[in-house]
């Protein structure tokens, strides 16, 4: 299968972005999966129950192993918790853990010293039982247990010094479908191979046991490889190949609904360029996002007018007013702001961005009147690093795969203040009424509650446009004449074990 370089070594709660996620989800088991309808259905986790939306009983199905032999225990999940929402081991998950009861005794700030290793809300009760306390109620937490940072690690995890070793970010041991064959050098390894588990105790491939991922710093070159049959999988094929994929790979095609945004984004925090939201707006209404999903994209995407997408419950059509092409009024008001006479435009050169970024480079020049300069960067790490670095001060490419089916996943990882440390809030937007919003969302005492609060707090965002929305996803995927069965899900996961040679 075709993999973008994953960001980072492969630890669980280090790992936020779609590339490394991929590659961990065929090594490790999550507590829950989600089926065709967005439901939560068990998968590691026997039950996970709640009385109050606050203390939350995890039972641990019986059979998990990890690939080195050991049991999976409940005491796993306490110890990989705990070390992802310690500040001290700077983990880019660490933020998911922040509802847990302790976390900020292991969030003290910067310059203060963590006192304590372990989170008040996390209690093992025997070793197929844990009790999760949160410091509110969320209604929402069952659902989340899907997302990556919530796997588990084994004891062999850790050193002597009580943080993950390098070697088990190069050869993670999981207690998944797949184990590694041998350890990923990042940087300069081109593959990564893997062997399914034979102890896995659920569903199990028919009629083949080996898994390669193949990394690519280009989605074309990726694409004719799949062409050649050199390549079996490639679940993102570039906007160049869409319009004759089709016709190119038959029944081998696949376009089907997807959960994801693409956006624009502004590095709030560190240039003061784009402090006047009218500079904003004015740009989001400078883009035709309908002529790009229909001819960069070949109609494979939808013009977004929203910061949720129309697959999750909460998405308002028309919602973002800004988000209408209007390019008479994005001018007028992008010279009342006084908006900069150059902009630039950052992107991922390996993810197949380069022709609706360009698209928008000329929507900009020819309605704002401006200079602007496209700037790719080899792999999607290098501008994640690089905003994280608080390095890159241009508008930036980014796109959001969501982690679980919930509304609030397409808000509080990215735009809360909380997420500018920890999590993926790259434009380090932060706005109280925002966050508060939120928080009422999350206490509310049903998922339908808490619906009306996370579409106040999209409001919010509408109102303030941190990012702006260009196009609601499709997933674009093609499979080789060596494989069949192929099966994409919610998370633009493969479903391995469904794949079937041909």
């Amino acid at each position: 299968m075709e993999l973008g370089e994953p960001q980072n070594l492969l630890v669980p709660s280090n790992t936020t972005e779609s590339e490394g996620a991929e590659l961990l989800a065929a090594v490790f088991e999550p507590l829950v999966n989600y089926d065709e309808n967005k439901q939560v259905v068990e998968a590691a986790a026997e039950s996970i129950t709640t009385e109050d939306n606050i203390t939350w009983t995890v039972k641990l199905k019986s059979g998990y192993t990890w690939h080195n032999g050991e049991p999976l225990v409940a005491q796993n999940y306490v110890d990989a918790w705990n070390y992802a929402a310690n500040q001290d081991n700077a983990q880019g998950a660490g933020y998911f853990f922040g509802r847990i009861k302790g976390y900020d005794a292991l969030n003290p700030g910067e310059g203060k010293e963590v006192t304590t290793k372990e989170m008040e809300g996390l209690k093992v009760v025997d070793d197929t039982t844990f009790t999760v306390e949160l410091a509110a109620p969320f209604s929402q937490f069952r659902t989340m247990l899907g997302y990556t940072a919530f796997y588990p690690l084994p004891k062999a995890a850790f050193g002597a010094d009580g943080k993950v070793t390098n070697e088990y970010g190069e050869q993670p041991i999981g207690q998944g479908l797949f184990k590694l064959d041998k350890p990923y050098k990042k940087g300069t390894d081109q593959t990564v191979d893997l062997s399914v588990y034979d102890k896995y105790p659920a569903k199990k491939p028919n009629g083949w046991t080996k898994l390669q991922f193949k990394l690519y710093n280009s989605a074309e070159t990726a694409y004719n490889d799949l062409q050649a049959n050199n390549v079996d999988i490639h679940d993102s094929l570039p906007a160049s190949a869409i319009s004759s994929a089709k016709a190119a790979l038959g029944d081998r095609y696949q376009d089907q609904p997807d959960a994801g945004i693409g956006y624009i984004g502004f590095p709030l925090q560190y240039n003061d360029e784009y402090k006047d939201v009218r500079v904003r707006e004015a740009i989001s209404m400078a883009i035709d996002r309908k002529t790009i999903a229909e001819t960069v994209f070949s109609g494979t995407r939808a013009p977004a007018d929203d910061f949720i997408n129309p697959a999750i419950d909460g998405y308002r059509q028309g919602a973002c007013a800004a988000c209408t092409y209007d390019p008479g009024k994005a001018k007028e008001q992008y010279a009342a702001a006084n908006g900069p006479a150059k902009l630039e435009l950052g992107y991922n050169a390996d993810g197949g961005h380069k022709e609706w970024i360009e698209a928008v480079a000329n929507n900009l020049r020819a309605n704002l009147g401006v200079e602007v300069t496209v700037a790719p960067f080899e792999k999607f790490a290098n501008i994640l690093d690089d905003l994280d670095a608080k390095k890159y001060k241009g508008m930036f490419r980014m796109g959001w795969a969501i982690d679980y089916p919930s509304a609030e996943n397409y808000l509080s990882p990215i735009f809360s203040t909380g997420a500018i440390k920890t999590g993926s809030n790259y434009a380090g937007y932060s706005s109280k009424e925002f966050d508060d919003l939120v928080a009422k969302g999350d206490q509310a005492p049903t998922a339908e509650e808490g619906l009306k609060f996370y579409q106040q707090a999209d409001d919010v965002l509408i109102k303030d446009l941190p990012y702006i929305p260009v196009y609601f996803y499709r997933n674009n995927s093609g499979h080789s004449t060596n494989v069949k069965n192929v099966k994409i899900n919610l998370l633009n996961q493969v479903e391995w074990a469904d794949v079937e040679k041909a």
